[in-house]
């Protein structure tokens, strides 16, 4: 085979490695890398969880003096400085490999370009951009954080094919199939985060964990926004506080007497700016990033859809059709997002569809009008809206 067709098939494996670490990793990246010496994998290792040794150390721990001389190939940047593990740098260059395949660079400013030039100084072979399309899908929630303090959003609704999240009233069956609530819990387990508005808390007392038989290793904290704190001190949320961290973001005027009882039982309140459109949704993410949530994946009501789209806060979404229509009566997705919102040069980008069970999901990236991004301007405000969510 070609040189680059070698370089792809090792590169590949150090992908998939790398995507083994979804929900385990941040704050940090997800990373894989693979050691390869006479055109055979003698090292492999991932970022298996936040705190742990990165997936560099891991591969060359794993092919030891075989890694004199050797490739690697690793999903992200080698990083040059220290934090809770030694520069990855130093590892490589201390283990004598020959060659470095990078697929793309790492966003953090202590270590964008630095690293690579590290190891080309020293005498190693750096070839970079390899497969890095999907190195950057894999690192988006890192991505979105190291440049703008925030995590990534993924915006997941189900409706019907005239775009309604609720039945019409009186009427109270799931909107989606049992695949595609079993594919949320999938998404679930790869997410830091689960956030819905009060009014979905109110209406399904849902628990917003992944409970497939074979999922559960890890569960997302959850938070959900409440700006006068009406979240039901014995709802399932709260009951299950102790066990999975659950956040409450609330007003400064929502009752002291209501945030002591719902801390008392391990809820954790927050207190945030609020306007006349809800609370600050900006703030609010900007808390969950710093505390090390960095992919939130949003399961609230319409309202909620549509505070995070007009905030551009939304980075993905994930949209399940199911294949029918509930009529006027039922409830719009985005609260009826006025049409300005396309207008003011959003689109979406990377569609692709997969069969679920009978629904269409939909998933692609939003694509935010220039500027946006930067510290966005307009601040987002949210109601409390409702979906169904368990």
């Amino acid at each position: 085979m070609a040189a680059i067709e070698v370089d792809a098939v090792f590169m590949e494996q150090a992908l998939e490695l790398a995507a083994r670490g979804r929900g385990f990793t941040s704050p940090n990246p997800v990373v894989g890398a693979v050691v390869v010496k006479d055109g055979a994998v003698v090292g492999a290792g991932y970022h298996e969880r936040f705190g742990a040794s990165h997936a560099e150390p891991n591969a060359l721990r794993e092919a030891g003096p075989l890694a004199r001389g050797a490739t690697i190939y690793v999903t992200l940047e080698p990083c040059c400085v220290w934090g809770n593990t030694p520069p990855c740098t130093e590892a490589i260059i201390a283990a004598g490999v020959a060659r470095v395949v990078a697929a793309t660079r790492d966003p953090n400013p202590a270590v964008d370009g630095k690293g690579l030039g590290i190891l080309r100084e020293a005498g190693v072979d750096v070839d970079e951009g390899l497969f890095k399309d999907r190195a950057d899908d894999l690192i988006a929630p890192y991505r979105k954080f190291r440049r703008e303090g925030l995590p990534r959003v993924v915006l997941k609704l189900a409706m019907s094919l005239d775009g309604r999240i609720a039945r019409p009233p009186g009427e109270s069956r799931w909107v989606s199939s049992e695949a595609s609530r079993e594919l949320v819990h999938s998404m679930r387990s790869e997410a830091d985060c689960v956030m819905v508005g009060i009014g979905t808390v109110l209406a399904d007392d849902p628990l917003l964990t992944d409970r497939r038989p074979d999922g559960g290793a890890r569960q997302p904290s959850r938070l959900v926004l409440d700006g006068a704190l009406r979240t039901p001190v014995d709802s399932a949320l709260v009951a299950g506080a102790t066990e999975v961290p659950t956040v409450v973001a609330c007003g400064g005027s929502a009752p002291r007497s209501k945030e002591d009882a719902l801390a008392a039982r391990g809820v954790e309140v927050w207190r945030v700016a609020e306007g006349d459109g809800g609370l600050d949704l900006t703030e609010v993410l900007a808390r969950t990033a710093a505390a090390g949530s960095i992919d939130v994946l949003s399961e609230g009501g319409a309202r909620v859809a549509r505070s995070l789209l007009e905030a551009d806060l939304v980075d993905r979404v994930a949209f399940f059709f199911a294949p029918e229509r509930f009529g006027p009566q039922g409830v719009p997705a985005f609260a009826d997002l006025p049409d300005a919102w396309w207008e003011r040069g959003r689109r979406l980008e990377g569609i692709r569809f997969r069969d679920v069970g009978g629904d269409r999901l939909l998933m692609a990236n939003v694509v935010r009008p220039t500027g946006a991004a930067a510290g966005h301007a307009a601040r987002g405000h949210a109601a409390d809206g409702s979906a169904p969510a368990r």
